[in-house]
């Protein structure tokens, strides 16, 4: 069995808890997109392989997806929670000493440990959605992520304000301060009253992952979040390299990119959620995927500064609406008894995704170019929304019929 279906005490101090603590994982995420790729310039022995630390990232979150979700399911949402926390700790200390040292493989192996902590705050979102009514769901996921917005101010800022900390290893002390605001975060959820995520019953019947995926209620939000996220990660990891090495832009104009982009991935959280009730997780998931056509098209435009930053900004509306939207989905489409189950493996099918964009990214962007990444993104996402459609065409199929 999984948690009750509410919060039993305090559920809008939990959930802003929940929420606080996002801007904390937001934050962390924020300042390793916005340097990482530039410190791997300086240190990797092929600037192909700039964006290998994002990509190692990435990689520990597509992995630990899964298992963290079963850790949870099985130890308590604060204990696993706080496990993350530490993890993140751990990761800014060696991010950190390898700058200090130039080990750009100890480098990389740090953000695999950063990737796998952030694998346990992408939860927060489903402790919020497992702990309300059916018709709050919605609501509950929007705003916690709408601690993203902080992340967006955040994570940039730290990269600033750390950047010289320590003469001669540029970013160290960025690193440095993500590991004391983890910390932080371990005291924000030690104070919140989480809804428990029990274990299943060993005597319940399990239904074959297979039976699970060919049910539209569940593979129709798996894959719309799969396209949203792996979208998102693929032109977001290659912007700052396109602005900088391609085009010739200033370093502070790429991070000033990202930074609108992480804000405008979050913003919206705080209207997500009404848009949600009101025209249903279904269409806001199609909304968020054709912003993210608009992105493409916006890029494939031109290279002015403008351009990335328009282009970045619906790419993270565009993220918003269709991972919201296809979360809300997702949980409102799955039993109770397979929560543990379907979360792992949506978790692992997303995460994968986006450690294939990541890995990608780079590789693409030297091969075949900016705007042909652009292109590769109009069939995937003109895909998904033709999926959402025929979902919500079978959906009303049977009330047609009465």
């Amino acid at each position: 069995m999984v948690e009750s279906a509410t919060i039993s005490e305090s559920p809008n101090k939990t959930i802003g808890l929940l929420s606080a603590s996002q801007a904390i994982v937001g934050s962390q995420q924020a300042l390793i997109m916005s340097v990482s790729a530039l410190v791997g310039v300086t240190m990797a022995p092929d600037p192909a392989l700039a964006t290998l630390p994002i990509t190692t990232m990435v990689f520990g979150l597509a992995l630990a997806a899964g298992p963290a979700t079963m850790i949870i399911h099985r130890f308590g949402r604060k204990r696993a929670f706080i496990g993350g926390a530490m993890l993140s700790i751990l990761g800014g200390l060696l991010a950190a000493m390898a700058i200090i040292f130039g080990a750009f493989v100890l480098f990389c192996i740090a953000l695999f440990v950063g990737g796998s902590a952030a694998a346990f705050g992408q939860q927060y979102r489903f402790a919020a959605a497992d702990s309300v009514p059916a018709e709050m769901k919605g609501k509950a996921v929007s705003w916690v992520m709408a601690g993203g917005v902080v992340a967006g101010f955040l994570g940039p800022a730290l990269s600033y304000w750390g950047r010289h900390w320590i003469e001669g290893a540029e970013y160290a002390g960025s690193f440095i301060a993500m590991s004391g605001l983890a910390l932080f975060g371990i005291v924000l959820l030690t104070q919140a009253n989480l809804a428990r995520a029990e274990k299943r019953d060993d005597t319940e019947v399990k239904r074959p992952f297979l039976e699970l995926l060919r049910e539209p209620d569940i593979f129709v939000p798996i894959v719309s979040g799969v396209a949203s996220y792996g979208l998102m990660t693929l032109v977001m990891v290659a912007a700052p390299l396109a602005m900088v090495v391609v085009c010739g832009h200033p370093n502070e104009a790429a991070t000033t990119a990202i930074q609108w982009h992480i804000v405008s991935m979050f913003a919206p959280s705080f209207i997500t959620g009404s848009i949600i009730t009101r025209i249903g997780a279904r269409a806001t998931t199609g909304m968020g995927l054709a912003l993210i056509l608009g992105c493409a098209l916006i890029a494939l435009n031109g290279i002015e500064i403008w351009h990335f930053n328009l282009a970045l900004i619906l790419l993270g509306v565009g993220w918003n609406f269709g991972f919201i939207g296809s979360t809300t989905l997702l949980a409102q489409g799955y039993r109770p008894e397979d929560a543990a189950r379907v979360q792992a493996m949506n978790e692992q099918l997303v995460f994968g995704v986006m450690a294939v964009a990541s890995v990608s990214s780079g590789v693409l962007l030297q091969t075949i170019g900016w705007q042909s990444i652009n292109v590769l993104a109009i069939p995937i996402a003109t895909g998904a929304i033709a999926l959402l459609a025929w979902g919500d065409w079978r959906a009303r199929k049977p009330q047609a019929a009465t």
